[in-house]
C-alpha cells in the first residue's frame, strides 16, 4: 500500500482505523486509501493512488461531490472538519452503488494541503430503515383490519340485539297484555305480579337499547354522523346530569363510513374520560367541516391537569391511545390542551381527502 512521503505521521493511525478514510491532494488525486476503504470500495490502494477521486463516485454525482470538496478547500478553513452534503453515493469497483455519509478534514504540510474524507457506509442503516418502514406499514394494516373487524362485529351484535332480542321482548309484552285480558278479573296478588313483569320487560328494553347503542348506534349507519352525535350528547346529559352544548356544521360534505365511525368513537371516548376524570358540570362539543378538514372539539370545565401530568398519564390510558391510533390511520392529528382548574380541550383534525387505507 503506497502513500505520499510528505503526509504527516498521523497516517499510521489512519491506516489502522476500521472506518474508510481517503485522502486527496489539491487536484483531487487520491494519495491515500486505507484498508477499510479498500474493503468498502473493492479496490486495492495501488489501483487508485494517483487517480481522480471521481472514480469512487457515480458519474451523475461527480460534479456535485467535486463542488463540495472545492468549497471546503477554498474556504480557508483550519483543521476543523465539516460534513459533506447529503445524500452521498459511492461507487464500488464492481459498479455497485451504495449510500454513504462523509465528513472532510484539512491536513496541512509545509509544502501542500491535503483533504481527508471520512466515510461511513450507510447500506446497512438504510436496510434497517426500510425494514422498520415495512414493519410499521404492516402494523398499520393490521391495526386497520382489527378496527374494521371490531366495528363490523359491534354493528352485527347491535343489530342482533335490536332485531332479535328486541322483537322477543315486544312479543313478550304483547303476550302479557293478552294474558292479563283473558285472566280478568285478576286478584290483587296477580295484578301485582303482572305489573312487576311489565316493569321488568320495560327495564330490559331500556338496558337493551343502551347496550346496543353503546356498541354502535343504529342511527350512525342509518342517519349519519350528525344525528348520531346529537343522540350521543343527549344521552350523555340524561345519564350524568351534565349541561351540554352541541354545535354541528358539516355543510354538504358526505363523510365516509370510516371517517364517521372514527369521529363518533373519538367523541364517545372523550365523554367517557370526562365522566371518569374531569369532575365537570358543562361539556361543549363542536363538529364542523371546511373544504379540506373536519374538526371535532370536545371541551369541559373540569379540574384539568398539568401538561406534565397528562403526558405521564397518556401511556396508561388505553382509550386515548386507541383514539390516537384511529385518527392516525386517517392521517389526522389529536391535540390536547389543559391546565389545572381550567378544564380540558380535545381537538381532532382529519383531512377530508383520504388515501386508500392499507388493507
Amino acid at each position: 500500500m503506497t502513500h505520499s512521503p510528505t503526509l504527516p505521521p498521523l497516517i499510521d493511525i489512519i491506516q489502522s482505523t476500521t472506518e474508510p478514510i481517503i485522502t486527496v491532494d489539491a487536484a483531487h488525486r487520491l494519495v491515500m486509501f486505507n484498508p477499510a476503504a479498500e474493503k468498502v470500495f473493492l479496490y486495492a490502494a495501488e489501483q487508485v493512488t494517483g487517480r481522480d477521486l471521481g472514480i469512487l463516485v457515480p458519474a451523475r454525482f461527480r460534479k456535485a461531490h467535486a463542488r463540495h470538496i472545492a468549497r471546503f478547500r477554498n474556504a480557508g478553513a483550519s483543521k476543523r472538519g465539516a460534513r459533506l452534503g447529503a445524500p452521498l453515493w459511492g461507487l464500488k469497483a464492481n459498479g455497485e452503488e451504495f449510500p454513504m455519509e462523509a465528513s472532510i478534514s484539512r491536513i496541512g504540510t509545509p509544502t501542500d494541503v491535503y483533504l481527508s474524507v471520512f466515510l461511513r457506509d450507510m447500506t446497512e442503516q438504510q436496510q434497517i430503515e426500510q425494514a422498520l418502514r415495512a414493519s410499521r406499514d404492516e402494523l398499520t394494516r393490521l391495526s386497520n383490519a382489527l378496527l374494521r373487524e371490531r366495528e363490523q362485529e359491534k354493528r352485527h351484535i347491535a343489530r342482533e340485539l335490536h332485531d332479535d332480542i328486541g322483537q322477543c321482548l315486544t312479543t313478550l309484552s304483547m303476550e302479557l297484555s293478552q294474558l292479563e285480558t283473558t285472566m280478568h278479573p285478576l286478584t290483587v296478588a296477580g295484578s301485582g305480579h303482572v305489573d312487576a313483569m311489565r316493569h321488568l320487560i320495560k327495564s330490559a328494553f331500556t338496558s337493551l337499547r343502551r347496550i346496543a347503542s353503546d356498541l354502535r348506534p343504529i342511527m350512525l349507519d342509518d342517519l349519519g354522523l350528525p344525528a348520531a352525535v346529537e343522540w350521543l350528547m343527549a344521552d350523555f346529559s340524561a345519564r350524568y346530569g351534565m349541561d351540554v352544548k352541541t354545535r354541528i356544521d358539516i355543510g354538504q360534505h358526505a363523510l365516509s363510513t370510516v371517517m364517521g365511525t372514527v369521529l363518533f368513537r373519538v367523541a364517545q371516548e372523550a365523554l367517557t374520560n370526562i365522566v371518569k376524570h374531569a369532575r365537570a358540570t358543562h361539556v361543549l362539543l363542536e363538529l364542523h367541516c371546511s373544504e379540506t378538514h373536519c374538526v371535532l372539539v370536545v371541551q369541559d370545565n373540569g379540574i384539568g391537569s398539568t401538561p406534565e401530568h397528562l403526558a405521564k398519564a397518556l401511556p396508561k390510558r388505553l382509550g386515548l391511545m386507541g383514539m390516537r391510533e384511529r385518527v392516525r390511520l386517517l392521517n389526522g392529528t389529536v391535540s390536547i390542551h389543559t391546565r389545572p382548574n381550567g378544564g380540558l380541550r380535545l381537538e381532532v383534525r382529519v383531512p377530508l381527502e383520504q388515501p386508500p387505507l392499507p388493507s
